[in-house]
């Protein structure tokens, strides 16, 4: 396991950030914009209209990846979302696995979407100890409308599983709307914690999961613009990677995705206090 406290923090641009744009595309604009590493989404989620970069199946995508990723020297740091739902198989991810392995992916964001604990404690596992062939940490997200909404929660199917390579991924717009306190987070054992996604929100919590959903796929802030107490939750734990998550409608219209990508980076160095 890397000594993450010797490395320098890194700049993830997360996907939705790209408004979906293509590995490598975010690739290449991750490189002009002065990020170190990305998030993409490899893993279908089955949305509406959702575009679909199957490295695992398509060779030419994956060549034009892998291509960009020699050009810029950018990583991929992480892939989603292999998420736990009822009906489910694991080894339907081993092939996003295995072609996410070959670009040097070293974490999976999962989330849970079933309300049997059983099993999604039971899959969960199992897909821990799938990504354990390929070197990889599962970092389990919890999200507010989905079935394990909190901090919490989170760390409750982390201790039921008991495997070493799995993770807890914070989200500050997901911490603060589920109500997680700074004391709790604390309380995380440090081995969980690798990266925090970093955004803005509104003020007011809305109740229903389609408004929940809209704010956190299209109307993120950049950090300051908002409510959310993010120098805190950053500095209440040690995070290896930053990752920067702003997916943001007003914004690509007016901008540009790479000009917002920038601007997402800029505004959230700025705000914590770090060098541009």
């Amino acid at each position: 396991e890397e000594d993450y406290k010797k490395m320098k923090r890194k700049y993830s641009m997360i996907y939705l950030t790209t408004k979906c744009s293509s590995p490598a595309e975010m690739l290449y604009i991750a490189a002009e914009t002065g990020y170190d590493c990305i998030d993409v989404r490899t893993i279908p989620m089955g949305l509406p209209g959702e575009k679909k970069f199957d490295l695992a199946n398509d060779k030419e995508l994956f060549a034009q990846t892998e291509r960009a990723r020699k050009d810029t020297g950018i990583s991929i740091d992480s892939i989603e979302n292999a998420r736990v739902f009822d009906g489910m198989s694991v080894k339907d991810y081993e092939p996003h696995l295995e072609a996410a392995a070959r670009l040097g992916v070293r974490h999976v964001l999962s989330n849970i979407w079933s309300a049997d604990r059983g099993y999604a404690e039971e899959k969960f596992g199992e897909l821990c100890d799938l990504a354990v062939r390929y070197d990889q940490k599962i970092d389990l997200e919890f999200v507010t409308w989905s079935s394990v909404k909190d901090l919490k929660a989170a760390a409750d199917i982390l201790r039921a599983v008991q495997r070493p390579n799995a993770g807890i991924l914070v989200d500050t717009l997901h911490f603060h709307r589920s109500g997680v306190t700074l004391e709790a987070l604390k309380e995380i054992p440090a081995e969980w914690l690798y990266c925090l996604h970093i955004c803005d929100a509104p003020e007011g919590i809305p109740t229903d999961a389609d408004a929940l959903a809209y704010t956190a796929r299209e109307g993120r802030l950049y950090p300051g613009d908002g409510c959310i107490n993010i120098r805190e939750i950053a500095n209440a734990a040690e995070w290896p990677v930053y990752g920067i998550e702003i997916p943001n409608n007003r914004q690509w219209e007016q901008l540009g995705i790479k000009e917002h990508a920038a601007r997402a980076l800029e505004c959230t160095k700025k705000y914590l206090g770090e060098k541009l």
